[in-house]
């Protein structure tokens, strides 16, 4: 097999249909097609053969994916790294990935003859290499490697996620069942996996104009006149991307009246925010979807439930039912790797319903395996005789069969026989006024609160008195994660507290 396949078929099916649009630049399904087959002749012809790996730097833009179908075709493994990624992770990554050639834009290029682990790589390929003629897609085993993507984490070995071309095939179906994507869609993609998705359907993708790089800087009246212009009729993008549009058009008095479609995802997204979603995109269904690199998806809520959720939240954040394909258990929280022998011993693990546990996933969409890290297995996956389970690392329950978040594994406060739940904190602190963002970690033996607000200490004191903490402390912002700007980072949050 070769997951390109579905690209074809696309390309063959609506040859004159934009298959991108990037700020003025837009190209068809059946040129797309066309470049892909001269980038893969260009690879051949360079020496690059099926199972090499290949660093690719390079944003979210035409080329990307031109290269990316190209390297599938031609049966070679794209490795990703995210645009942020500092210099020390490219290094570490560079030396695990072991990559025979590297690509990038011009800038990227000029940096890497600066890195010595970018200037062992033996191949240099030209970010616009094509040869005017086609060369024969490489039909693969099925568990072929077709692409790896790093997590930049603080420290230790990067996690690299290693998705085979069958993998990507199940994700695709996942993806499709969930997202229900039309031909006639016209849809923007912050996330790039669903680009891909959009590619084998034949649906439209305009890519946002924003430096992800600087992801803060986003300009909501930019993507609003992307919006407008290309009679864009669906979104799927971070909750940070959804909230800053919903805020900016709210702004300007202004909503997006022609998206039918959202989904979001990749972070907690509470009641309130759900309610702003609904009065920025009045005509739209809008789904959040919770599930992670490795498992996506595995649940989802619409904002309308969401948005009507109890003020105390009882349970926790809602997350909906799970998905039809995902195979779900909450079993005991532990912070050592798991090895049972059969699902019978697994079950032992499992807790009551109701009760608070890791969430613990299953199914053909769910990720197999990381690239040499053997360490990263042990510690987030669970083998019995018949199934491989991914522990997500987050904390949950389910009750009447709809799945609720109560927060990072490792963040949780244990409360007599439970535990104090980090989102349900977070969300108690989202609506005191003043406040634009907090949190409760458990630091040297006392609870504290880091409150991202401008209150003075007596005012704060005051919208505090229900809670129930040892002490706080202002920070001017809490730091995020760096791919979607919306996740509080824990690990930095504990860094600047020691």
């Amino acid at each position: 097999m070769n997951i390109t396949e579905l690209f074809l078929t696309a390309a063959k099916s609506y040859p004159d249909k934009p298959a991108i649009i990037s700020d003025n630049a837009e190209i068809s399904y059946a040129q797309l097609e066309a470049e892909v087959q001269q980038t893969a002749a260009y690879f051949q012809a360079k020496g690059l053969k099926a199972g090499d790996r290949v660093l690719v730097f390079v944003p979210m833009s035409i080329d990307l994916y031109r290269i990316v179908l190209a390297l599938f075709y031609s049966g070679a493994t794209a490795v990703f790294l995210d645009e942020w990624v500092s210099v020390e992770r490219l290094k570490v990554c560079c030396r695990l990935a072991d990559c025979k050639a590297f690509i990038g834009v011009p800038k990227a290029r000029i940096f890497g003859w600066f890195l010595k682990d970018i200037r062992r790589i033996p191949l240099k390929l030209a970010l616009k290499g094509k040869l005017k003629t086609s060369a024969p897609m490489q039909d693969l085993d099925e568990e072929a490697s077709a692409l790896i993507t790093f997590t930049t984490g603080s420290s230790g070995t990067p996690k690299a996620a290693d998705r085979s071309h069958a993998f990507l095939q199940h994700q695709f179906d996942a993806l499709k069942l969930e997202i229900d994507p039309k031909v006639e869609d016209v849809d923007m993609p912050v996330l790039p996996i669903v680009l891909f998705m959009n590619l084998g359907m034949g649906c439209t993708s305009v890519i946002a104009k924003f430096n992800a790089k600087k992801v803060e800087q986003l300009n909501g009246q930019v993507i609003q006149a992307q919006i407008e212009r290309h009679e864009v009729n669906r979104i799927t993008a971070s909750p940070f991307f959804i909230k800053r549009l919903a805020d900016s058009a709210l702004r300007s008095r202004h909503n997006y009246k022609s998206v039918k479609k959202v989904f979001t995802g990749g972070a907690p997204v509470f009641p309130s925010e759900a309610q702003l979603y609904q009065k920025a995109f009045p005509n739209a269904a809008i789904n959040i979807v919770y599930g992670s690199t490795e498992a996506e998806p595995i649940s989802s809520i619409s904002a309308s439930e969401l948005a009507q959720s109890p003020a105390n939240l009882p349970h926790g954040l809602p997350v909906g039912q799970p998905f039809s394909k995902t195979e779900l258990r909450i079993i005991d929280i532990s912070g050592e790797a798991i090895s049972v022998a059969s699902e019978n011993e697994l079950e032992q693990l499992e807790v009551a319903e109701g009760e608070i546990g890791e969430i613990i996933v299953a199914g053909d969409h769910v990720l197999k395996s990381y690239f040499q890290n053997e360490a990263a297995y042990k510690r987030n996956k669970i083998k019995t005789n018949t199934k491989l389970w991914h522990r997500t690392g987050d904390s949950g329950r389910v009750v009447n069969s709809r799945l609720y978040l109560t927060g990072p594994c490792k963040e949780l406060i244990p409360l007599d026989k439970s535990y104090i739940s980090t989102f349900l904190i977070e969300y108690q602190l989202q609506q005191i006024p003043g406040i634009a963002r907090g949190t409760l970690l458990w630091h040297q033996q006392q609870k504290v609160l880091l409150l991202e607000t401008k209150l003075r200490e007596a005012q704060l004191q005051a919208a505090l008195k229900d809670l129930d903490y040892d002490r706080f402390k202002s920070l001017g912002k809490l730091p995020r994660d760096p791919r979607h700007n919306s996740k509080i980072d824990y690990a930095k949050l504990r860094a600047m507290l020691d």
